[in-house]
């Protein structure tokens, strides 16, 4: 087939995806990153300039840089943004016409995951919103007649050599494409938007050239790739990190998402790693009453390390990578995989295997091109053997007879195996990456085994179980540990991740119920929900954990493990009562008398049932008391993974964060307006911090009354850190 037709212009690129379309464009576009934002905002003014042109989009996570804002909020973020994501980075119009509610009529944008919190206030893209599985997409998909797809990708080479990497986003696509085919429908026009800076990685992300239709390059320099700033991590997410990473299993499988609460396990599962004695130290200090916390306690330093099958590909990986501590790798052959869970094939190879690798299936009874094919993939006979007549020839002269049955020709056989270095390994497969600057770089750079051993693959390949492969699967995740996060939980178990009671859609499924639902089928499996105890909003302090909600993203029957700031609850298997006491015991004291009330009102728990003293001490004022001393000792920074913000951006984030939660209610606002008439105009050495939000010469009375309330925050804040002079 031919290689891809290289498109010279954007307008081009969009004529022809009219031409092939007709008055009816029927798009899917990946989710996250994989967004060719110019091509779409092309396509999407198309449309609203000709209303006879109909425009459906299917995609998800419709990324959005965040609005800089007014006052303080502007000085502080515009600067930043423009830093973060250059002038030039494209914005998808769509979404700006969907917060005002101005998407035409002509124009369908349907996600089945939106970004976190953004679009709450939009009626239309709540209204479009399609609530799914992740693994569901694709198949979804195809009564929607598809009829093109167009993906920002990396490419290499030339001509004929020329192919492409669907790198940040294999999820979707390939499994949509053979879904179209199997239904008899015509494959869609692909369309490939090269970003220069697109991190190229290969296995089952990297396609032949004729793999699309048409390619498209962004001239260099391109605009930047979305990249997510990274948050601050408190004491409540180190809290959970501290408590959920004693939980992770030396040889296991990791899941994780993004956020605080995702780097905060990241940080002490490192700390675990690389200083024991001061992880233990942590987690002592945190030990609480919570219910089941003992049965899965897992304290030591990684020897086997762990292998990561995540949706999402994200910072946390990459550390662990560096840190040695996401190392083992998972081979697609299942004896290989059996042998070495079992302990009976090492790497390097060790002397005097050949046996007990005949006999477990690694090794065939005889050889024959097929096999030797497979053993030369995973690295057990050299790359350059060959069979004829009936005998291996090796490069270096030997020969080995193929009949394994021979014991002769086995102990021939065990001196060639001795030491050989298993290959085709994979210590991290991942359906779409996204994080920040410094994940990509890394991403780019990645060599040698780094390279091979990451695997950006289908979402049905990651998310699920099922295809025809499910003992293998399994095998790959023994001890699997799937993290998620959730917005509440109820005290019988179900969770709260997506949506509001309303039917407001925050986010969306996305891939977390296949992950819960895929840890109750792996017999060693587990999904844990990390959420905070309690929030407060507008001045208020409400528990994450409800007796009741109406709405739930996983049902109470699929309920495991749940981990707040003050504990594990281990929920599987056990009674509604017993699950209630768990509940209680890691949820905030301020609320634990008034659940345990409703749960006795309704039956669920004992009238006799008191709380234990111990539950009590779940409050903020004593996880400060148990976490000082790490702070005293400096083991708790605000980033440990890395930070987008300068130094001074870090010193301003406390301040400008506690104006934000002091003016969520009127009598804040009053206290604040007090103390910025009382704190003056008095700089007090903060010269360079006005000087980073042009406070430094304040004309106007508003600018007077803003650095009055920053010098007031810089004051009252009790994490602003030595100021730079």
């Amino acid at each position: 087939m031919p290689q891809a037709e290289s498109i010279a212009t954007l307008q081009e690129c969009l004529q022809r995806i009219v031409v092939h379309c007709g008055r009816h464009v029927r798009l899917a576009t990946p989710l996250g990153l994989g967004k060719p934002n110019a091509l779409l905002n092309a396509l999407y003014r198309r449309a609203k300039a000709d209303p006879e042109l109909q425009l459906d989009v299917y995609t998800a996570l419709s990324l959005a840089r965040p609005a800089p804002g007014s006052g303080l909020q502007r000085r502080f973020l515009a600067p930043f943004l423009s830093r973060h994501f250059g002038q030039d980075y494209p914005d998808l119009d769509y979404v700006a016409d969907q917060l005002r509610e101005q998407v035409p009529a002509n124009v369908q944008i349907s996600e089945f995951y939106l970004q976190s919190g953004a679009l709450l206030r939009s009626a239309q893209a709540q209204q479009a919103c399609a609530s799914e599985n992740y693994t569901h997409v694709a198949r979804d998909l195809v009564p929607r007649r598809i009829n093109v797809i167009a993906q920002l990708v990396a490419a290499r080479g030339e001509g004929a050599a020329r192919h492409f990497s669907l790198s940040c986003n294999p999820d979707v696509t390939l499994d949509l494409l053979d879904r179209m085919e199997s239904a008899g429908l015509p494959r869609p026009l692909m369309v490939a938007v090269v970003h220069p800076a697109l991190p190229f990685l290969g296995n089952h992300a990297d396609v032949p050239g004729d793999f699309f239709d048409l390619e498209f390059c962004l001239a260099e320099p391109a605009h930047a790739l979305f990249a997510l700033p990274r948050e601050p991590i408190e004491d409540v997410e180190y809290a959970i990190g501290y408590h959920a990473s004693t939980l992770v299993r030396d040889g296991g499988t990791l899941q994780i998402g993004i956020g605080a609460l995702s780097d905060a396990l990241v940080a002490a599962l490192l700390e675990r790693q690389q200083d024991n004695a001061a992880y233990r130290d942590a987690v002592a200090a945190l030990a609480g009453e919570a219910a089941g916390a003992g049965d899965e306690l897992q304290l030591d330093p990684f020897r086997t390390g762990l292998y990561g099958a995540s949706e999402m590909v994200m910072d946390g990986f990459m550390h662990l990578r560096k840190a040695g501590i996401l190392k083992r790798c998972s081979y697609d052959d299942l004896a290989i995989e059996q042998a070495r869970a079992d302990g009976l094939l090492d790497d390097p190879v060790a002397a005097g295997r050949v046996d007990a690798l005949l006999e477990c299936g690694v090794l065939p009874r005889q050889v024959d091109a097929r096999q030797l094919v497979r053993l030369q993939h995973f690295g057990l006979l050299p790359a350059a053997a060959r069979l004829a007549d009936g005998a291996l020839s090796l490069p270096d002269g030997r020969v080995l007879g193929t009949d394994l049955d021979d014991t002769g020709v086995r102990k021939a056989w065990d001196g060639v195996l001795t030491g050989r270095r298993l290959q085709g390994g994979r210590y991290l497969r991942g359906a779409f990456f996204l994080g920040s600057k410094d994940l990509y770089a890394w991403l780019r750079q990645l060599e040698g085994d780094d390279h091979d051993g990451l695997d950006m693959t289908r979402v049905s390949d990651v998310n699920q179980l099922y295809g025809g492969r499910e003992k293998l699967d399994a095998l790959q995740r023994r001890g699997a540990r799937f993290f998620n996060t959730c917005m509440m939980a109820t005290v019988l178990g179900a969770a709260v991740s997506d949506q509001l009671a309303d039917g407001r859609v925050i986010s969306g499924v996305g891939g977390q119920y296949n992950f819960v639902a895929m840890a109750h089928a792996l017999d060693d499996g587990r999904s844990i929900l990390l959420l905070h105890a309690a929030r407060e909003a507008h001045g208020t302090v409400e528990s994450n954990i409800r007796y009741n909600y109406g709405h739930t993203t996983i049902p109470r029957h699929l309920r495991d493990i749940y981990v707040t700031e003050y504990g594990i609850a281990d929920l599987r298997g056990r009674s509604d009562e017993d699950c209630i006491k768990a509940m209680l015991s890691i949820a905030d004291a301020r609320f634990i008398d008034d659940l345990a009330r409703q749960a006795r009102q309704n039956g669920k728990l004992d009238r006799a049932f008191r709380i234990p003293d111990a539950w009590r001490a779940n409050t903020p004022e004593h996880l400060a008391r148990k976490l000082a001393p790490l702070h005293h000792a400096r083991k708790l920074p605000s980033w440990p993974l890395g930070s987008d913000f300068d130094a001074l951006e870090q010193q301003l984030l406390p301040a400008l964060a506690l104006l934000r939660k002091r003016s969520a209610t009127r009598r804040g606002k009053l206290k604040l307006l007090w103390q910025a008439l009382v704190a003056g105009g008095h700089r007090n050495g903060h010269n360079l911090l006005l000087e980073r939000m042009e406070l430094e010469q304040a004309g106007t009375m508003g600018e007077r009354l803003q650095r009055r309330l920053l010098l007031a925050a810089l004051a009252s804040s009790h994490d602003t850190g030595t100021l730079v002079q």
